[in-house]
């Protein structure tokens, strides 16, 4: 055999053989996705469905259920008006404004991340708490923050921070600001500039943060336990909800609260993935 047909062979069996490492790849791949994500997302939908839909609405339409669903989502809209506010400010701050300390600042926008929830729960409620100097003199003017509505609502704050501001300032850095310097040039005050130039060019990254906050609201837990007080038809979330079905026995509540939360959460996504192909965004900008 020729040096040039041994050569063709030898190709055509690394070719071969490459083929099948990239086919048991993806196969591995599609399947500890399948295994971890797509797998217990089936199960907890279909336990959930299988009383039937009558059983189904009237487990959504339970008063302590409801009150915990309207709780959840109405904070996590609070919670996302708050943060595409002050998230897009302090990207703006970050990327335009030099100023000392500015590398730990930044560093530190991602500690939400690293802290324990529940360690979070625990901050607010030293912070906060009744028997704290804050909590009393704002408990004097009858404003309680732990153990009531607005506790939860600076509980996902905290926990979602990054979100819009890491959403945010890629976009700022790599935003030319030849359109901004021509529009001041020609008379436009800072505020014109920042409406009419700058936000249209932040706003896909601004819902992108937005959109991951809310979903990452809906699910949260630890440091909402801590600062809420469990209290039924007052300060009690889904999650909450969700966790004392489970621990008094009536798993199929819990089941129904978690599938609507979990189809929301979908939802989300689902939009913000349809509408960053739109905008011809990757995700996280």
């Amino acid at each position: 055999m020729s040096t040039a047909s041994l050569k063709r062979t030898a190709g055509v069996g690394a070719g071969a053989g490459a083929g099948v490492a990239d086919l048991v790849l993806r196969g591995t791949t599609l399947f500890y996705l399948g295994l971890m994500v797509i797998l217990p997302m089936a199960a907890l939908v279909v336990e959930a469905a299988r009383p039937g839909g009558s059983a189904f609405a009237a487990a959504v339409r339970d008063p302590f259920a409801w009150h915990a669903l309207k709780l959840t989502f109405v904070t996590a809209a609070v919670m996302v008006l708050i943060n595409a506010l002050t998230g897009t400010a302090t990207a703006w701050v970050l990327v335009r404004y030099p100023f000392p300390g500015r590398g730990l600042v930044n560093a530190l926008i991602d500690l939400p991340f690293a802290v324990p929830t529940v360690v979070t729960g625990v901050m607010l409620v030293v912070l906060y708490g009744p028997s704290s100097v804050i909590g009393t003199i704002l408990g004097r003017h009858g404003w309680g923050v732990v153990y009531h509505q607005p506790g939860i609502v600076l509980a996902l704050l905290f926990v979602t921070h990054p979100f819009v501001i890491r959403s945010v300032q890629p976009v700022l850095m790599e935003l030319d600001r030849a359109e901004e310097e021509a529009a001041a040039t020609l008379g436009a005050g800072a505020w014109t500039t920042f409406h009419r130039v700058t936000l249209p060019a932040l706003w896909p990254s601004i819902l992108t943060g937005a959109a991951l906050s809310f979903s990452r609201a809906l699910g949260e837990f630890g440091s909402v336990v801590m600062v809420a007080g469990n209290q039924p038809l007052s300060a009690k979330t889904a999650p909450l909800y969700i966790f004392g079905e489970i621990e008094s026995g009536n798993r199929h509540g819990a089941l129904v609260v978690s599938a609507v939360l979990l189809a929301s959460s979908l939802l989300i996504l689902i939009g913000l993935n349809a509408a960053q192909r739109r905008w011809g965004t990757p995700h996280g900008h």
